[in-house]
């Protein structure tokens, strides 16, 4: 029996033999050699794809307000080395340098409350985060939290005070609200303030290490000041979160004394974003820095507050998070948009495998697998676009009759969202295959970035936020016996719709039964939330706990409200338009995006809403949509109005991009 390392030997001089008399059989017919072929060459998919409708006017449809304003910033930038422009494949490119250091990436509008301020505000925010997600949080961090804070919660002595320094960054603000030990639950909270009658000052403390403030953003290099949120006792007695101002940096940047600062450390993104942990010891800021248009603290140290419930006072400190969740909603929809536009236009010129040897390869986006994993993300981007444009409305024209429901559907829309986003980046990614793992591409850190923001770790509760609401709405009708009337769910005053028995595509594609069927859907779901809970509860549990013990039944229920709410606002948008080519095009995708809910959530065959064969109907009209909509692939991305510069190379002549000659450049 030979050795192991004899073995080996034998069979490594088989192979070479096998190998040998192989390449050595040139002249045998059966070996074809290979023979040089015409080089892959980009042909722009302008050349050869159609747009059949207006794509200026989808854009304005889309955009729905300050186009000029989005139009001047994002010339702006293209014209500024300050945006780091680069060129590549004949083209020139703007984003970030994300080869850069955590350190090299952190180098780097207040006073108008009107309604035309307010919109112009989040237009450009939009267009900033287009650039760079890290920017547009810093910006948003300095303005919409630290400046929204003050306007909130502050009263005219804070607006006059702060308000203009913070628009001219004669200040910089963070955002202390988070903590080591507690994130979500913000009623948890551990830092405490006290106050001392005999200097007039509060005393702001942090008494253990979970109590530090934790993932600030803005603070570890750049913030001067931050709105520290504290347990607040007065005389002893604790009155619950309230909010205040403290300097941390003197206006040199070095640090104020009793404050300790630390950096958050590498991210895997956004590391643009300085986020800071802060610990106060026994921190003294003036009695006018408390934020008192909830509560205040009197010289002689009487708690203050027209609010007597505390569950309300405590509500009434949440509120400028309203303005984060509406941002991230509208910022999770950009990058939608951006990941959409880079892959659909990178399937409309790159090729792979042929259907015979006579024919040339085929476009990616003419796979029909292609057309699946891409077109109904689309069309789902195109519904919750038109649900960005409905929240901003209602955030712009907020009353405090109005904050309630706003509370609910931006918690509902920035959950759903981010889902859709994390998603979507995924697919896109995948689908550009190598091309996609590139930074230059973006896809990649579009997706970490997203990872490192707060959405997805708060979602699952913002969802649960937002069923506990539908409950109490539902659970005060029945008791009242009156309609309900707020939330969006007055459709539960009719009677119940009926859904055919056999569903042909004709009825698919009907907006009554696309209404109704997600009409049905929601109030299935919520009565039988409020049955489950009632359940538990007559089992012994408090209602608190019996939420809880229902939280499947409380994420779908928010999950379909959220999808029933964006399809109203799309069918809005859509009958504002005459018949034509555009709104043809807007009708498949409004029908895609049901489709594709339909096909995605069991809970149409878990309770019956769709029978077996009309499910597989479903599924079978999902793809007719995708054959519909792929002649519109390129005009319905090019109708975002991103501009090529804020793309990726791969979106165009990926070919040149890659050259040889590029290198060299």
């Amino acid at each position: 029996m030979a050795s192991p390392s004899s073995s080996s030997i034998d069979q490594v001089s088989w192979r070479a033999s096998v190998l040998s008399r192989f390449l050595q059989q040139s002249t045998d017919n059966s070996f074809q050699s290979l023979q040089s072929s015409v080089c892959l060459q980009y042909s722009p998919p302008e050349l050869s794809e159609k747009f059949e409708f207006d794509v200026r006017e989808m854009r304005r449809l889309l955009d729905d307000h300050n186009f000029e304003d989005r139009d001047w910033l994002m010339g702006l930038m293209m014209q500024s080395n300050l945006f780091s422009p680069r060129n590549s494949g004949g083209k020139v490119f703007v984003s970030p340098d994300y080869n850069q250091s955590m350190e090299q990436q952190r180098e780097g509008w207040l006073t108008d409350r009107t309604l035309e301020g307010e919109m112009r505000k989040l237009t450009l925010m939009d267009v900033v985060t287009v650039f760079d997600h890290s920017l547009s949080v810093k910006i948003g961090v300095h303005f919409f939290l630290w400046g929204g804070a003050i306007q909130f919660f502050g009263t005219k002595r804070h607006h006059d005070k702060w308000l203009k320094d913070t628009e001219d960054y004669k200040v910089k603000g963070c955002f202390a609200m988070t903590e080591l030990g507690h994130g979500s639950n913000v009623r948890g909270i551990e830092t405490i303030t006290t106050y001392d009658s005999n200097t007039g000052e509060f005393v702001i403390n942090t008494p253990c290490e979970s109590a530090q403030k934790y993932w600030i953003g803005g603070a570890a290099n750049h913030a001067t000041h931050t709105i520290v949120f504290s347990q607040l006792y007065i005389n002893g007695s604790n009155q619950g979160v309230h909010a205040f101002i403290a300097q941390i940096r003197d206006l040199d940047g070095n640090m104020c004394p009793n404050i300790r600062i630390a950096d958050c450390g590498h991210k895997i993104g956004l590391n643009g974003v300085d986020n800071g942990r802060i610990w106060f010891d026994n921190v003294r800021i003036p009695r006018e820095n408390l934020l008192n248009s909830v509560a205040d603290v009197s010289p002689d140290g009487q708690y203050l507050s027209e609010i007597k419930d505390p569950d309300h006072r405590f509500a009434a400190f949440l509120a400028p998070l309203t303005s984060g969740r509406v941002n991230i909603a509208g910022g999770s929809i950009c990058s939608s948009k951006i990941s959409l536009a880079i892959a659909i236009r990178y399937s409309l010129t790159r090729r792979a495998f042929s259907v015979s040897a006579s024919r040339p390869e085929v476009l990616l986006l003419d796979y029909p697998s292609h057309q699946r994993r891409l077109l109904p993300l689309l069309a789902k981007t195109y519904a919750m676009v038109f649900a960005v444009n409905y929240l901003t409305k209602v955030y712009v024209t907020r009353t405090p009759k109005t904050n309630k429901s706003l509370h609910i559907v931006s918690s509902a829309f920035k959950a759903m969202f981010t889902w859709h986003n994390m998603r979507t980046l995924q697919e896109c990614r995948e689908a550009c295959g190598g091309q996609g793992l590139k930074t230059e591409t973006v896809l990649v850190i579009l997706k970490v970035n997203l990872m490192c923001k707060p959405p997805l770790r708060e979602n699952n509760v913002l969802m649960q936020q937002v069923s506990k609401a539908l409950l109490a709405e539902y659970i005060s009708a029945q008791k009242r016996k009156k309609p309900f009337e707020g939330l969006g769910l007055e459709h539960m005053n009719g009677p119940s719709p009926v859904i055919l028995a056999q569903l042909t595509s004709s009825v698919l594609r009907s907006t009554k039964f696309q209404m109704d069927i997600f009409c049905l859907r929601e109030r299935d779901l919520l009565k039988r939330f409020a049955d489950d809970v009632s359940q538990h509860q007559a089992q012994g549990e408090s209602k608190a706990h019996a939420v809880l013990l229902s939280f499947q039944l409380a994420v779908d229920l928010a999950r379909v409200y959220s999808e029933r709410m964006v399809l109203q606002t799309f069918f809005e948008s859509e009958t504002c338009h005459s018949e034509g080519p555009l709104k043809n095009v807007l009708g498949l995708l409004k029908t895609m995006y049901v489709m594709i809910c339909l096909e995605e959530d069991a809970s149409f065959l878990r309770y019956g809403y769709l029978s077996i064969e009309n499910a597989a109907a479903v599924r079978k009209e999902v793809m007719k949509l995708c054959s519909e909509l792929r002649p519109h692939a390129l005009s319905l991305v090019s109708s975002f109005g991103i501009p090529d510069a804020f793309l990726s190379p791969i979106a165009f002549n990926w070919v040149e991009a890659n050259s040889w000659s590029s290198v060299h450049h």
